[in-house]
């Protein structure tokens, strides 16, 4: 959790992506990612988390569904989303002005 915070903290948004290893949606969503990641550069970063090692921050956070993207800028959450999403709508999420 100490990471966390240094995690959020950055002047770029951050895409957080709570996934299990087990789950099939999550696991069609890490190609996504990297695709994401390639996409914004150092625009943005984007940050996978296991669930399954991670329990007390997806408590802290109510994390039930899966795969969940959340972004943080500046250390304060500014969009959270449940389910599968394709690279072009988590980049248009990205970069969009309005969520900051």
């Amino acid at each position: 959790m100490s990471k966390f915070g240094e995690i959020i903290d950055l002047q770029v948004p951050v895409l957080l992506n709570f996934f299990t290893e087990w789950d099939e949606n999550c696991k069609l969503v890490h190609p996504v990612l990297k695709d994401v990641a390639a996409a914004m550069g150092d625009n943005a970063k984007v940050v996978k988390i296991d669930v399954d090692k991670n329990q007390e921050l997806a408590e802290a956070l109510r994390i039930k569904t899966l795969p969940t993207f959340v972004i943080y800028k500046s250390g304060e959450m500014v969009w959270r989303k449940s389910g599968f999403m394709e690279a072009p709508d988590l980049l248009a999420t990205l970069k969009n002005d309005k969520l900051y």
